[in-house]
């Protein structure tokens, strides 16, 4: 049996270590026959529909993202978090055993203790990352060891191992929506992911959606520490509303039976439908699906499927009434309920299945998939020297700006252990409408690309920015699938930035510059009124000085290594991949120190030492120089206006 970390009140109960497991694993097919066998037929009936005030609306602003998505780095998974250098020689034979620091970090638990080496710290999906983590092992591979207090593990862990970085999915400052946009679910799960909480026939069957979760905040309420902002009330009552459905959202619930169980009776007794978020898992938190049998029957039909993202999730059907739990993540509750609950929604209210578009395009890059489950992973489609080619846009199934950048999915079927690069794919397209952007730039993302790139939007033009590293859009532009890649890379022989990584047929475009330096938090006195080599010297003589690092292929990163030399001092292998998951790293004291530009350590409250001005410029495919969407943006890059708004952003024109 594995050990499991239980929240203060399920240990308070004394609820055994034991998980609840799924009921049996079906396919797609099985659990959507089962659930529309007990619901089909049915007699429908007909009434006047209200619309939710933002739904089918035109944004009128720009909105800016105002928060970091999400807040802080979070567990993806039931487990330890864990120093993967602890783990570097674990095998069968050769297990790793950690003692357990004495706490238990949960969903809205901020974490007092620090993962010290030798040690791990149990922690629940969703649950905030400890200071000296950088990895978290999957319950289901430890076990309880020997000793008091202690478990084994018999596998190397990666560092950042199911973890989601601070700003990972948004980025503060970073272009959230523009002007124009017409909202729909996917832009209505934004801006409840940034706290935002407002901006400028058949009768519908009234659904009931109840969240889930003590971490839960309604948007427009204070973020408290640990906490993040519901954002699945929102963008489940906007799909309903898309599919048919009049949504009734009923507010988030804590885990607790009792309270859990009289809402979901009211709800139920009241509406045709219930829709949960959350609860479903197989965590000893998750209480939703033990209520449902209690509601009436035939009870739960399927509790598990076979789906990635999706496989929590429960069907049940209650005295006539469908009851639904979605996984909680986002990017699982969206697709399942897509998949597998919109079909019955629409049935319900009268309207024809909603009809399929799809298009051929190439995948570029290998992906890799779970052996036994169908997987779904959202693709952004550019135009290519060969026609459309789809980018896995996916950043885990707490993202929210997976949807809304993406054109549609791909899916890998549950045979197949992954799709290779290269390989030719149906994407399914979230709308009938597929519109090719005008422009596209792959490469390293930047806030001061939304100052330049503002313009083009506001003439009607389709600009498409997918951050993937300057080395990922090196790699893009030779293959010619963008207009142009954002790269600030240093080259030690010349002592120069971009120009000498250039291959034929791309050309140097001048951007900006911005100053890159050390971050901490003011009053450091390891770093305050020194330079950044003494800084740096500072940091490594003393062993309590945590940094956080970069990925690997950032520009940032190379600076870093170059910085550091031989040394990997402790926190070395905490590899987030952007700026404002580094400065939200430090300013939530779980690193000391790291590398970051200048504005972002302004917006996050922190003290910057200057290390060295960098060149951000643009590898421009020559082929295409002529494009509209080229000559726009090369105008816009030239104009006194961009000038103005950088400077303004901190960053200095080339």
């Amino acid at each position: 049996m594995t050990h499991s970390p239980l929240p203060p009140a399920a240990a308070a109960r004394g609820e055994s270590h034991e998980q609840e497991q799924f009921l049996a694993i079906l396919s797609r097919e099985e659990a959507l026959a089962r659930f529309e066998a007990a619901l089909f037929p049915r007699r429908g009936t007909t009434q006047l529909r209200p619309l939710a005030s933002a739904l089918g609306a035109a944004l009128a602003e720009d909105i800016v993202a105002p928060i970091d998505v999400p807040p802080f780095d979070r567990a993806n998974v039931d487990g330890f978090a864990v120093r993967s250098a602890d783990l570097a020689s674990a095998g069968e034979s050769l297990p790793a055993t950690l003692s357990l620091n004495d706490e238990t970090i949960a969903c809205g638990t901020q974490p007092l203790l620090p993962v010290r080496p030798g040690t791990a710290t149990p922690i629940a999906t969703g649950g905030p990352v400890p200071r000296g983590a950088d990895a978290i092992v999957m319950v289901e591979h430890t076990q309880p060891s020997d000793e008091a207090d202690g478990i084994e593990i018999r596998r190397a862990a990666n560092p950042g191992q199911f973890v989601s970085y601070a700003g990972s999915d948004i980025a503060r400052g970073e272009m959230l929506l523009r002007a124009g946009t017409l909202i729909g679910s996917r832009e209505i799960g934004m801006l409840a992911a940034c706290g935002i909480a407002a901006v400028p026939v058949a009768r519908r069957p009234r659904v009931a959606i109840l969240s889930t979760g003590d971490e839960l905040v309604p948007p427009g309420e204070t973020l408290r520490p640990a906490a993040i902002y519901d954002v699945n009330g929102a963008i489940v009552a906007a799909a309903v509303a898309e599919n048919g459905g009049e949504p009734d959202f009923l507010g988030a619930f804590p885990d607790e039976e009792v309270a859990l169980e009289t809402a979901m009776r009211d709800a139920l007794a009241s509406h045709d439908m219930l829709i949960l978020s959350g609860g479903t898992s197989k965590g000893a938190g998750d209480v939703s699906h033990r209520i449902v049998p209690r509601l009436g029957s035939p009870g739960i039909l399927a509790h598990g499927v076979a789906l990635k993202p999706g496989k929590p999730l429960c069907l049940a059907v209650c005295d006539g009434k469908p009851v639904v739990i979605l996984p909680g993540f986002p990017t699982s509750a969206m697709f399942t309920f897509h998949d597998m609950i919109a079909p019955v929604l629409r049935r319900m209210a009268g309207l024809p299945p909603r009809a399929e578009h799809s298009v051929e395009a190439t995948v570029p890059v290998r992906i890799g998939s779970e052996l036994g489950r169908t997987e779904f992973v959202m693709a952004s489609l550019v135009e290519g020297a060969d026609g459309l080619v789809a980018y896995p846009t996916g950043k885990g199934s707490g993202a929210i700006t997976s949807f809304a950048q993406a054109d549609g999915f791909l899916r890998i079927e549950a045979l197949a252990d992954h799709l290779p690069a290269g390989s030719r794919a149906k994407v399914t397209l979230f709308t009938p409408e597929l519109r090719v952007p005008d422009l596209v730039l792959i490469g390293s993302h930047c806030v001061g690309l939304d100052r330049v790139v503002a313009p083009l939007a506001a003439k009607g033009l389709l600009v498409r920015t997918l951050a993937v590293g300057s080395l990922g859009g090196l790699a893009a532009a030779r293959r010619g699938e963008c207009d142009l890649a954002p790269i600030h890379l240093f080259d030690e022989k010349t002592g120069t930035y971009n120009e000498p990584f250039l291959a034929p047929g791309l050309e140097l475009v001048r951007g900006w510059r911005r100053m890159q330096g050390i971050v901490h938090r003011p009053g450091d006195r390891r770093f305050e009124d020194r330079s950044a080599e003494e800084a740096v010297a500072a940091a490594l003589a003393d062993p309590d000085c945590l940094m956080v690092n970069r990925n690997q292929g950032a520009g940032t990163r190379i600076l870093i290594d170059r910085l550091l030399g031989a040394a990997r001092p402790d926190g070395y292998f905490n590899q987030p991949k952007s700026h404002n998951a580094v400065a939200a790293a430090v300013a939530q004291r779980r690193a000391d120190w790291g590398i970051a530009i200048a504005p972002v350590a302004e917006a996050a409250g922190l003290a910057f030492i200057p290390l060295i001005e960098e060149h951000y410029d643009f590898a421009l495919v020559t082929a295409r120089r002529e494009r509209p969407g080229v000559i726009a943006f090369l105008e816009a890059l030239a104009s006194p206006e961009s000038a103005a708004a950088l400077r303004e952003a901190g960053f200095a024109k080339a």
